[in-house]
C-alpha cells in the first residue's frame, strides 16, 4: 500500500481534528480550533461552520488552512500515526447535496444545518505530511492521493440501503471481528473506494477494504469476503 492511500485511510478513520487558520484579528498568527470533518469520496474534507465562528472569518480573509488528526485514545502520543493536511478552503456551493452525506455521519449537526448562517467548506489538500509510526514519515505523493470519480459514488446510497435492510447480522459480525465490539444497533452510514463506516450503537466504526473498489459489484465481493472472515 502506498503512503498516499495510507494517509487517506487514516483521515477517513477519524472524525475530527485541529483546524489551523490565519488569524484576521491578530495579523496572521495561527489560530487553532477543534473541528469535525468528513472525508468525501475524492479525499477532500467537508466541514460545517458558522459565519460567526472565528475560523470562518479567518478563512474568508485567507483560505490557506491546515488540519491535523490523530487517535487520542492511543497511550503513546509521539509514536502513534497522524496526518497533517495543508490545504485551501473554499465554500461548497451544493449545500443540500453535501448535507445528505455529512448528516449521516453527524446527525447531531442537523440543528446547525438548519440554520442559515452555517455553510459547508471544502478543504482541498495541496500537501500532506503522513506519520504512520516510527520510521514511517513521508510527504505524500499528491498525484496518488485524490480518488478519481467512479460509479460507486452514485451507487453508494443503494448499497447502504441494501446493507441496512438485509444484512444487520453481518454488520454486527464485522464489528465483533474487526473491532472486538458487540453492537446491538448497527447502521451503515457511508461507503467509499477505501471502505465503509457503520454506526454501532453510539459510535462510528471504520472498516477498510484490502484494495480500493470502484463500483457496487466490487464492493459486494469485498463485503462477502469480509463476512466470510468475520464468521471464522
Amino acid at each position: 500500500m502506498n503512503n498516499a492511500r495510507e494517509a487517506r485511510l487514516m483521515l477517513r478513520a477519524h472524525r475530527y481534528g485541529v483546524l489551523s487558520t490565519h488569524s484576521k484579528k491578530f495579523d496572521g498568527y495561527p489560530f487553532g480550533s477543534i473541528t469535525p470533518y468528513l472525508v468525501d469520496h475524492d479525499g477532500s474534507l467537508l466541514i460545517l461552520i458558522s459565519t460567526l465562528a472565528e475560523h470562518t472569518k479567518n478563512i474568508l480573509n485567507d483560505p490557506r488552512v491546515s488540519i491535523i488528526t490523530h487517535d487520542q485514545r492511543h497511550p503513546h502520543i509521539q509514536t502513534q500515526g497522524r496526518v497533517t493536511v495543508l490545504a485551501n478552503a473554499e465554500l461548497e456551493p451544493d449545500r443540500e447535496q453535501a448535507g445528505l452525506r455529512y448528516l449521516r455521519y453527524f446527525p447531531e449537526a442537523t440543528s446547525y444545518f438548519a440554520m442559515h448562517d452555517f455553510s459547508f467548506y471544502r478543504i482541498r489538500p495541496m500537501a500532506i505530511r503522513y506519520i504512520g509510526g516510527f520510521g514511517r514519515i513521508h510527504w505524500v505523493d499528491m498525484e496518488n492521493y485524490a480518488a478519481q470519480r467512479c460509479a460507486l459514488i452514485d451507487e453508494e446510497s443503494g448499497v447502504i440501503a441494501h446493507m441496512n435492510s438485509d444484512h444487520q447480522d453481518t454488520m454486527r459480525n464485522y464489528c465483533n471481528h474487526s473491532h472486538k465490539y458487540s453492537a446491538l444497533d448497527v447502521e451503515m452510514v457511508g461507503m467509499d473506494i477505501d471502505g465503509f463506516d457503520v454506526r454501532a450503537d453510539d459510535q462510528v466504526l471504520r472498516f477498510d477494504f484490502p484494495e480500493p473498489v470502484t463500483d457496487a459489484l466490487q464492493a459486494r465481493k469485498a463485503l462477502v469476503e469480509m463476512a466470510r472472515l468475520a464468521k471464522q
